[in-house]
């Protein structure tokens, strides 16, 4: 299908809007009037560079408070819209997003809205141009589609249908169900976008907090599968108004917004390829499925949890954070056979530390610090996982690879760092034995008290970036997101949202400050971009692995006498066990699924820290309640 978007989703000049458009492969544009009112040029010269980008024109928009008004008014309207026809046909734009009335004055009249209507469809058809009729949810008397479908259907003029946005419709909690009963045909145009559930004024909602699909709550899906089997083939154009994406660079959120498209059309081809019991309804998803070609990329095969860790260091801090890991119990494991690159080990998890000069790793040390610039992804099928990321336009990594090394499928995340698809069937030594020389493990049987898995990892993110992360997981990894929750840092707000695997193998917490002055703000500030700051690792008795690694010499954060005092009044707790966890540093959370005990390592050269955990029963958190209590800690013993 032919995908569009609206320029008020970007920002930047019209200019820079149709450039970063048209370079994330979109088919066409709806002009948005106030891009076109402010910029400095013809409607011929738009349409010059549009033409020139290999970008269709799909609609101008908007023309508000046409119907319903007084027969002097609706005058002047004729006369008005006449003068947006000149430019559309200057523009090449063959269709005028008409939304209903706002007017105070409006006039409650179906048959006087459907007659004006009718007159604008005939001016309209003098210059062969359509009228998509749109409920604006928070208009003055049409605010729900099937009103204005009622209003269209009696106007029944062939340059006249109606325009579906998936905004107005879900934001009112009305059905969609309805609209696969509307004549494919009389659907004049699609707009899309998805939003967080928020108990607002509609208005409010919808020019602040939109988003792209796989960003926000609605269901989409089966908003979009009702109007494909309405018989609907014409564009899918998204239409997000968001103070985030209008402040942030123009070219990443353009490809955001494709990936977005591309992701909801995924989810619907499933959908209409899906058999149920329902005979009839088999057969009109046959019919749509027929009639329209979606996306429909490789799926995602098994993955199987982080196979590795790779942190980019030089000589200094390769031996800092050595030390670290020896603390933490990881053993050197194996050094690479031609590259200054070392492996260490414990329980399931492998730990790379790459020095290696004129590398990827050194190139991104040099940008960002030590930090962790690839994970290693285990799946069944990296080819296709592989395909499956190109085909949502993420850039392929091809490093440098001696001879006889093992070469495994990589892509650029989002902030530049590597994801490497892992055969699974490599298997953990397998991997590292053709390309490290592996010391001997006998002597290394595993303790009880071990690390033993990969829980987590946690992202401190630019202001603007969460819903990018969320989008790339979802898309990439079948990754499904947690709700959105604020945090309080001791200088601001820290929006935090987890997102994992269905089967919990991977799960990532994105967390993005609200200001410049926040604890997380300034560990991004530290990182230059990398955007890991920790990593949680998971025990089976975290009270016995941190006596043991204080015994080592980890150094954990100081928790505030006073969070021990209180947590009694917030949790069925013994006292012995409340002063054990005050005695080791832990702290704790509960659901009524399970509970949560987790402590902190101390910040490693002002970028990143561990987190050691213990999840007990189904708790399906990240302890962001004693998050607080671990930014006030880290913020004392940093200053």
């Amino acid at each position: 299908m032919r995908r569009s978007i609206a320029t008020v989703c970007l920002s930047g000049t019209l200019e820079e809007k149709l450039e970063a458009i048209a370079s994330a492969r979109f088919d066409a544009v709806e002009i948005f009037e106030n891009d076109f009112i402010n910029y400095h040029g013809t409607a011929a010269d738009v349409r010059r560079l549009c033409h020139d980008l290999g970008l269709g024109i799909d609609l101008y928009q908007p023309f508000r408070d046409f119907e319903g008004v007084s027969d002097a008014q609706f005058r002047r309207n004729l006369d008005r819209v006449e003068r947006k026809f000149d430019i559309m046909e200057a523009l090449g734009a063959p269709q005028l997003l008409v939304c209903s009335s706002c007017a105070p004055d409006a006039i409650a009249d179906d048959a006087r809205s459907a007659a004006q209507l009718y007159e604008l469809a005939e001016r309209a058809a003098r210059r062969n141009i359509t009228i998509g009729f749109e409920a604006l949810a928070w208009s003055r008397h049409i605010r729900h589609y099937q009103h204005a479908w009622k209003i269209v259907k009696e106007a029944n003029h062939p340059h006249l249908g109606i325009l579906l946005d998936s905004f107005h419709i879900l934001s009112l909690g009305d059905d969609p169900a309805a609209i696969a009963d509307i004549p494919g045909d009389k659907i004049a145009f699609l707009q899309l976008a998805d939003a967080p559930y928020k108990v607002m004024d509609v208005l409010q909602w919808s020019r602040h907090f939109r988003c792209f699909p796989g960003q926000g709550n609605f269901d989409l899906v089966t908003f979009l599968e009702k109007v494909l089997l309405a018989g609907y083939t014409g564009p899918l154009s998204l239409e997000v108004f968001n103070d985030h994406f209008r402040a942030a660079p123009t070219r990443p959120t353009a490809i955001d917004a494709y990936r977005s498209l591309l992701y909801l059309e995924e989810a619907v081809e499933r959908r209409l390829a899906a058999p149920g019991d329902d005979v009839l309804l088999n057969q009109a998803r046959e019919a749509a499925a027929a009639r329209v070609e979606l996306f429909s990329p490789p799926r995602i095969p098994a993955l199987d949890g982080l196979a590795f860790i790779e942190f980019a260091v030089d000589t200094e801090s390769e031996r800092a954070l050595a030390q670290v890991l020896g603390a933490l119990g990881f053993r050197r494991a194996g050094e690479h056979r031609s590259k200054a690159v070392t492996l260490y080990r414990q329980g399931d998890i492998d730990i790379i530390l790459n020095a290696e000069p004129g590398s990827f790793a050194r190139s991104h040390f040099m940008q960002h610090g030590p930090s962790i610039c690839a994970l290693g992804i285990a799946t069944e099928d990296s080819l296709r996982a592989l395909n499956r990321a190109t085909a949502f336009g993420c850039p392929r990594f091809e490093g440098r690879i001696g001879p006889n090394e093992l070469k495994i499928p990589a892509i650029r995340a989002p902030d530049g760092s590597l994801i490497y698809f892992v055969p699974s069937t490599q298997g953990s030594k397998r991997l590292f034995e053709i390309d490290f020389l592996l010391e001997d493990e006998t002597a290394s049987a595993p303790s009880p008290t071990d690390l033993q898995a990969v829980d987590h990892i946690a992202q401190g993110l630019p202001q603007l970036r969460q819903d990018a992360w969320t989008l790339f997981y979802r898309a990439i990894l079948g990754g499904e997101p947690g709700e959105s929750m604020d945090l309080v840092d001791p200088y601001g707000l820290i929006s935090t949202r987890g997102v994992a695997t269905a089967d919990r193998k991977l799960r990532f917490v994105l967390d993005v400050s609200d200001s410049d002055t926040t604890a997380t703000a300034r560990t991004i500030t530290q990182l230059a971009g990398a955007s890991v700051h920790h990593v949680s690792f998971s025990c089976a008795d975290i009270f016995a692995t941190v006596e043991r690694l204080r015994a080592n010499g980890v150094s954990f954060i100081p928790v505030s006498p006073n969070y021990y005092d209180d947590l009694p009044t917030r949790f069925v707790l013994d006292d012995a066990l409340v002063a054990r966890m005050a005695a080791l540093g832990i702290l704790y959370d509960a659901t009524a699924e399970g509970e949560y005990f987790h402590v902190y390592t101390q910040v490693f050269a002002e970028r990143f820290f561990f987190e050691i955990v213990q999840r007990n029963g189904a708790y399906d958190g990240y302890g962001a309640a004693n998050a607080p209590a671990r930014m006030m800690a880290h913020l004392r013993t940093n200053r």
